[in-house]
């Protein structure tokens, strides 16, 4: 089953590789959908693909961003539509 997560990052999140990181991290591990900036410091992301996979990507930017420091996280569980691919949104 496909599940979809609109996730919203804050905290030291933006000039630090996060959007470019995050990409990496969800081509790794199969999940579709975007990142990018928002004009209110947080970075906004949308993940599709196997429940377990999205959690384990929101997990990792989470936590394991290299050079980020997240503060808090939103997840907003939407129905998937269906990307098939997984970019950087400017």
């Amino acid at each position: 089953m496909r599940y979809r997560a609109h996730v919203f990052f804050g905290g030291k999140v933006q000039g630090v590789f996060f959007r470019a990181n995050t990409e990496r991290k969800a081509r790794e591990t199969g999940i579709f959908g975007w990142v990018r900036n928002i004009p209110d410091g947080r970075v906004e992301a949308v993940f599709e693909g196997g429940k377990e996979d999205i959690e384990d990507v929101i997990d990792w930017c989470a936590h394991h961003q290299p050079y980020a420091a997240v503060e808090n996280v939103e997840i907003r569980w939407e129905e998937p539509e269906g990307l098939k691919d997984f970019f950087i949104m400017r």
